[in-house]
């Protein structure tokens, strides 16, 4: 077990460093890791995730380095709202860990209804955190 978690410190901390070498905008999101741990859907795989260590690591030094760190609420709808035209899904058209059911896309789709953009969801969402900037 020390042996597993050296290894995953080691990773995190050279991770980390190559992420706040290489980049002057780093932008993450305050997630609420306690609240999904608590669906099933990804419980399990958020219980090994060092999303906390993570967020502690890369704060410390992008104070080190000089960078600043902008933190997007957890209520920011980043994977909801369109990148091109601002348009944020509610109610039944809302994808989530399941896609959309209504509309039958994928979770990793990202396919806005009023100007009809079709990217992926993750860049769709890192566009908007970058726009938070």
């Amino acid at each position: 077990y020390r042996k597993v978690a050296n290894i995953q410190h080691d990773i995190m901390q050279k991770f980390t460093t190559q992420l706040v070498e290489e980049y002057d905008k780093i932008v993450i999101e305050d997630l609420a890791v306690k609240e999904m741990q608590m669906t099933h859907v990804a419980s399990k795989g958020l219980q090994r995730s060092m999303f906390g260590y993570f967020r502690q690591i890369l704060s410390y030094k992008c104070d080190w380095y000089g960078k600043d760190l902008p933190i997007a609420d957890k209520y920011y709808p980043s994977t909801q709202r369109c990148s091109n035209c601002g348009y944020v899904k509610t109610g039944e058209e809302k994808v989530g860990l399941n896609g959309n059911l209504k509309y039958r896309t994928k979770h990793n789709e990202y396919i806005c209804y009023k100007c009809g953009n079709i990217m992926d969801r993750d860049e769709n969402a890192v566009l908007n955190l970058l726009a938070l900037i």
